[in-house]
């Protein structure tokens, strides 16, 4: 911008040529009719909300392949799932959508807000939205640009410090304690602006609880004083716990723009499925053996709503006729491939079923550990996690209506054959084995917490891709890679975040192998 206004000046100036009269003010000249002058916090919202489920839709491969969900032939496409050297810089993908988008978006909402204590509600909102973009975002990379990130265009500092993550995780923390205690019942909120709740504040209170949570449980293997102290604030606040209460994003649109379509549907249709006849998936994707292969062995209802085979042009999802792909593919079609297994059109690809943000299913089950840990009495475990099974086979219905319904006769006999092991307080194991397959099992097509809780505790326990030319050592990644563009755009700060990483983690450089702070155990 300074150099083209020294451009401007320039010609202005320019020998011969001629300016009449003294011009100090252009008033209305250079004032732009059809342009917005000043922001409009509902419309940034609503931008920030949809760009803050982008990321990973936009990138859909990279967490569905590495939790086994799905996987390719196609060796560019599978990273994910084969952890292939030449393609590993695709993870920093994430990285770059984020802070271009919901990060700058939210905090210039914030920015209009504060100061402004007849907005408490507004600005609550988009505190408790800000921590789930962030929280979304330090989990995959570990340390990253926090108290300084977004704010370019704010604050004009284009070179921002990254914050450690034990650091970020306190200030979430506290930022959902805050922004939860400051609603007031008579305030003005966003309204229609509002792509979740519709300005609903009780309905925030809950989603920001609910977060506190499940970041409150992620602290367990680092600091389990704090870990039960924000779990038992999160369970006195008040979390999701009625399906009506679900965080979701329920106006996407079959047609239009590509922002208001279901993001993960969206990608997974225009990466893969959009041909509709199980042959010409572009990417070579498929559903991975291992998801598939837990589904039918475990009787999973879910299985014909999740999963088809194309036979005759038609999408049949018979059980009895799935069969994932496997993970080790050598860069090209295996001869079944058109008879494999991949996601209901019905369900998983309807570009206008609803996004589940935070279930119900994830509230018990995150309580149910917390029983088990014996920081929460209201219930027992093994009631918490039937209550989470039941609430997750109710999701898909919820998303997409009837073509996701499951029968009540099924889902009381999947929870009769999957009771909650007995456990002792000293072995808890066996159970959060239960609970976390069970969880991995009921997010598909969400993938980034079954993956965060894989790290925090090994469950489910996957078995690690051994494909040639891995760039992990024949291991699941522990984290994405920041993208090339900070090594040149931001050295200083780039070079010291990994350096401190490096000392206090062990990591070797930026790697794919290298543990956030929060992943301390051994797997």
């Amino acid at each position: 911008m300074k150099n083209a206004l020294k451009k401007y000046a320039s010609l202005m100036l320019l020998p011969g040529m001629l300016l009449v009269n003294s011009c100090d003010d252009f008033g209305d000249v250079n004032v732009n009719p059809d342009a917005i002058q000043t922001s409009t916090p509902e419309y940034i919202l609503s931008k920030s909300i949809y760009d803050g489920t982008q990321p990973l839709g936009n990138h859909p491969g990279l967490l569905m392949g590495t939790m086994q969900y799905t996987t390719s032939w196609n060796d560019i496409a599978g990273f994910g799932s084969k952890y292939t050297t030449a393609q590993q810089t695709r993870t920093s993908g994430p990285f770059s959508d984020s802070y271009s988008n919901q990060i700058n978006e939210i905090n210039e909402v914030i920015k209009v807000m504060l100061d402004k204590p007849e907005e408490v509600n507004k600005l609550s909102i988009a505190r408790i939205w800000r921590v789930y973009c962030y929280h979304r975002l330090t989990d995959l990379y570990g340390d990253i640009p926090y108290t300084e990130g977004g704010m370019g265009y704010i604050q004009g500092i284009y070179q921002p410090k990254y914050t450690p993550q034990a650091e970020i995780y306190a200030d979430m923390l506290k930022e959902l304690q805050e922004a939860t205690a400051a609603f007031n019942s008579d305030g003005a909120t966003f309204g229609a602006g509002d792509v979740i709740y519709g300005g609903n504040i009780d309905q925030w209170k809950k989603f920001g609880y609910s977060l506190m949570l499940r970041l409150g449980m992620r602290l367990t293997e680092v600091q389990p004083g704090e870990s039960k102290t924000w779990v038992e604030r999160a369970i006195a606040g008040g979390v999701i716990l009625n399906d009506a209460d679900i965080a979701a994003i329920r106006n996407y649109n079959a047609t239009g723009q590509t922002l208001t379509r279901n993001p993960l549907a969206y990608r997974l249709l225009d990466d893969d499925y959009r041909s509709a006849d199980g042959v010409n998936n572009k990417e070579g994707g498929k559903y991975q053996e291992t998801f598939i292969d837990s589904l039918k062995d475990n009787n999973d209802p879910r299985l014909p709503v999740l999963s088809v085979v194309w036979i005759d042009g038609e999408p049949e999802n018979d059980p009895g006729l799935q069969k994932g792909m496997s993970d080790r593919e050598p860069g090209q079609a295996p001869p079944d491939f058109a008879f494999l297994s991949q996601p209901n059109p019905a369900t998983v690809l309807k570009e206008d079923g609803a996004l589940l943000i935070f279930t119900v299913s994830e509230s018990n089950y995150l309580l149910a550990e917390a029983a088990l840990r014996g920081w929460y009495g209201g219930q027992t475990a093994a009631a918490l996690y039937e209550t989470g099974i039941r609430a997750a086979m109710r999701q898909w219905e919820i998303a997409v209506g009837a073509a996701g319904a499951i029968a009540q006769e099924d889902i009381d006999a999947y929870v009769i054959a999957h009771p909650l092991v007995a456990t002792t307080p000293d072995n808890i194991e066996p159970a959060l084995a239960q609970i976390y397959t069970q969880f991995w099992m009921g997010s598909f097509p969400e993938a980034q917490e079954p993956y965060n809780h894989y790290r925090r505790l090994g469950y489910p326990a996957l078995t690690p891709n051994d494909y040639p030319g891995n760039a992990t050592n024949n291991q699941i990644i522990r984290r994405f890679l920041y993208p090339n563009t900070e090594q040149t755009l931001n050295p200083t700060s780039y070079k010291d975040a990994l350096q401190r990483q490096m000392n206090e983690y062990g990591w070797k450089g930026d790697d794919l192998n290298g543990r956030v702070w929060w992943d301390a155990r051994e797997l």
